[in-house]
């Protein structure tokens, strides 16, 4: 049984996969802390807000509501509910809390793509079919460390940057885990100027990759 806060479907609007039709499904729980969450509403996993599975679709709005589903529950929500998009991002909170092989495994055999984002502050374990976007959060208040061994199954790496210090943490982090990525998108945090600013240039000084969360500026969920 995975812990469900809502399934949606959409257009990937961050790093390599932008543009493509998704379906999202947004675990519940997360213990990292990190500042600048824009899903808080998946930080705590209360028995008080247990929905049915439908519920997490009908959401009109961000809450801390939750479902339990199973693989086989979530495919027979994606076709009752119509979705055509074969690309299915698994986030959170956390999702990397969870042992996410059965799913995914379930999703390859109808024939859907998967994609996972996360912390990388727990082991990754998922198929090799599975895209893995680690956004690595270091030095957050709860306290957990950027495993290496997630850095090494990373597919991409996604920084959310705001000042100097957010690239030189990110720099730090491949000396110390000895991975040098073949991709690297920085993010703008909440796409303040300053925070565009600041990833454009060091993407252009390093050659990396800049993700602008695309969804967010033509105001798509």
């Amino acid at each position: 049984m995975y812990k469900i806060n809502e399934v949606f479907e959409t257009i990937q609007g961050e790093a390599s996969h932008t543009g493509v039709p998704s379906i999202f499904v947004r675990l519940q729980g997360c213990p990292v802390g990190c500042a600048w969450c824009d899903t808080k509403q998946t930080w705590e996993v209360d028995p008080v807000y247990l929905v049915s599975l439908e519920q997490t679709v009908e959401k009109k709005a961000d809450s801390d509501y939750w479902a339990n589903a199973t693989p086989e529950q979530l495919l027979t929500l994606f076709e009752e509910r119509g979705y055509t998009a074969k690309h299915v991002v698994i986030t959170g909170g956390e999702p990397c809390m969870y042992d996410l092989n059965p799913l995914c495994d379930a999703l390859h055999a109808r024939g859907y793509h998967t994609q996972v984002e996360t912390s990388g502050t727990f082991e990754i374990l998922v198929p090799k079919e599975t895209w893995v976007t680690v956004s690595p959060k270091i030095n957050m208040r709860g306290g957990y460390k950027v495993l290496t061994s997630a850095m090494q199954r990373a597919d991409e790496i996604k920084h959310p940057v705001a000042m100097e210090k957010h690239v030189e943490e990110l720099e730090a982090l491949f000396e110390q885990t000895g991975v040098q990525p073949k991709l690297v998108y920085l993010q703008p945090i909440s796409q303040k100027a300053k925070a565009t600013k600041l990833a454009i240039d060091t993407c252009k000084q390093k050659n990396w990759r800049l993700s602008v969360q695309v969804h967010k500026y033509i105001g798509i969920s």
